[in-house]
């Protein structure tokens, strides 16, 4: 039996209250305590006798993070909007479509200065959908309680900065090195799980450098079997020598509870960005304007190429700095400025840490053949500005005989690509690409028919969408298909990669596997 395990990072929902998941790096050190003390508090290497002495030193540094909002939510007053709907009780806005409600969020942070700079996660002082955060609390292990100030955010490292301001110095902790960090190395977690309060855990280091598949710029974590629930989102992760290595932010897990599997966000990740946020800085990431794909086993069979080594160009946006250095759909990046790009060192990590204005090497491969270019990197757009619309023909209205449901007779054909990929293919005439959304000069074949068994079927290649490669050689009539075809089975190639239009959206790469 297979199950389905999720990445929990954010709503524990219950009544109106709810508590987000997650964790952030700091360091671990006492305002005025001196490092002679600190060093007396250390275990020696080996299974501590006790986490005592450090989780003493350590606690009140660490802080419990509530804010207060208001929250959107779906009116199901089935009278809403007429005469009688306060016979249920509720006066909903905007003619009864939804209520503005209080909610409360709690999460966990840590100091970082005698002056009152606290760390969090960015999705502990957000709120979720509709919602609008009105006030933020931070209360101390020794129960005061003090509003915050947001000081600056980051949301795609999911980083925050948060300022109080206390009538003394405060207990504080630093950043420490999350490099030097090793497999089997104990760490302690101190946070606000379901909001019970300072709660601590201990563990071991599982892995470094951990990444989920998510493909994002920071997708790479420190996992760590220290018990990580939801409420600890923001709180630190210490090592032994009392320093930040990690900043808990989410956990992996079939129920939502921990079951072992906490990840946690690099120091040296979190620090600079933490330093900019601090003093107001704005975070400039790098940007090439392309979209990848990992190099999983299909497409390196597609391509004859070696398992998981570098990763895949989907599609180049236009006049955007990896079009401009000559990078086309379909390359493989293997290295950026002499990195090796990997599951551990993605191309969007390598690419989101260089600095925007640096020319730099890429290392490709191009139709098997090895080449370098030169690129100089961009600035990274704001989520917003990369948001995209994509058309969907089954709502562009009009007689289409490939939307959605439409079942004429499947074209025919010699029958090759139906046996060999599991597709039944035709022309693609400028009637039929009005009808599937492209534009009407696209050349390829459409397909008419997936075989619900085969492998083109289970990667969702479904009836309209339009085939213009195969095996990286044009695709402009059904015969070019089948020759593609006999070509990857000369070579004992098992995959065949195609190149697709799915129902208006970008052309991506598929690859296929033979039967």
């Amino acid at each position: 039996m297979r199950y389905a395990y999720g990445l929990t990072s954010a709503l524990l929902l219950g009544g109106a209250t709810f508590s987000l998941v997650s964790g952030f790096p700091a360091g671990a050190q006492v305002a005025q305590n001196d490092a002679q003390k600190m060093s007396a508090v250390v275990p020696r290497a080996g299974a501590p006798a006790s986490f005592a002495d450090l989780t003493a030193q350590l606690q009140p540094a660490v802080v419990n993070i509530s804010t207060r909002q208001k929250v959107k939510v779906q009116n199901d007053n089935p009278l809403a909007g007429t005469p009688f709907e306060g016979m249920f009780g509720g006066q909903g806005e905007g003619g009864g479509g939804g209520q503005t409600r209080e909610a409360q969020s709690l999460g966990s942070g840590f100091i970082v200065s005698a002056d009152g700079y606290i760390v969090t996660n960015n999705h502990v002082i957000t709120a979720e959908g509709q919602g609008e955060v009105e006030s933020i609390s931070v209360t101390l292990t020794d129960g005061n309680e003090y509003p915050a100030k947001l000081i600056g955010k980051d949301t795609q490292s999911d980083l925050a900065v948060l300022k109080i301001t206390p009538p003394k110095p405060l207990p504080f902790v630093k950043f420490g090195d999350s490099g030097a960090a090793r497999v089997g190395d104990w760490v302690i977690a101190i946070g606000n799980p379901f909001g019970l309060g300072g709660t601590v855990t201990a563990g071991i280091v599982s892995a470094v450098l951990r990444n989920t598949g998510s493909g994002s710029a920071y997708d790479r974590y420190i996992q760590t079997d220290a018990a990580i629930n939801q409420g600890n989102s923001g709180g630190p992760m210490f090592d032994m020598k009392g320093q930040v290595i990690g900043i808990n932010r989410a956990i992996l897990s079939p129920t939502g509870g921990s079951v072992g599997i906490g990840l946690a966000i690099p120091s040296d990740i979190a620090s600079p960005i933490v330093d900019k946020l601090i003093h107001g800085k704005t975070i400039a990431r790098g940007y090439l304007g392309v979209r990848i794909q990992p190099l999983n086993d299909d497409l390196a069979d597609s391509l004859g190429v070696p398992h998981n080594k570098g990763e895949f160009i989907q599609g180049v946006e236009p006049g955007k700095a990896a079009a401009l250095g000559g990078v086309l759909a379909g390359d493989i990046v293997l290295r950026v400025n002499g990195q090796d790009v990997s599951p551990r060192q993605s191309l969007s990590y390598l690419v989101a840490n260089t600095e925007p204005g640096k020319r730099i090497p890429l290392d490709i491969i191009r139709n098997g053949k090895p080449m370098t270019l030169q690129v100089t990197v961009a600035t990274r757009p704001s989520e917003e500005e990369l948001a995209q619309q994509v058309f969907d023909p089954d709502n562009a209205g009009g007689d289409n005989p490939f939307k959605k449901g439409a079942n004429p007779k499947a074209p025919a054909t010699s029958g090759l690509s139906e046996k060999a990929i599991g597709l039944s293919v035709q022309p693609l005439t400028p009637q039929i690409a009005r009808a599937v959304g492209v534009p009407e000069s696209t050349k390829g074949v459409v397909i008419g028919f997936v075989d619900p068994n085969s492998d083109a079927g289970s990667k969702g290649l479904s009836r309209g969408d339009v085939v213009i490669s195969a095996g990286y050689q044009p695709v402009n009539t059904v015969a070019e298909l089948e020759t593609a075809i006999r070509a990857a089975q000369a070579s004992s190639r098992p995959a065949l990669l195609l190149q697709v239009i799915h129902r208006g959206q970008p052309a991506q790469y598929v690859p296929i596997r033979l039967r």
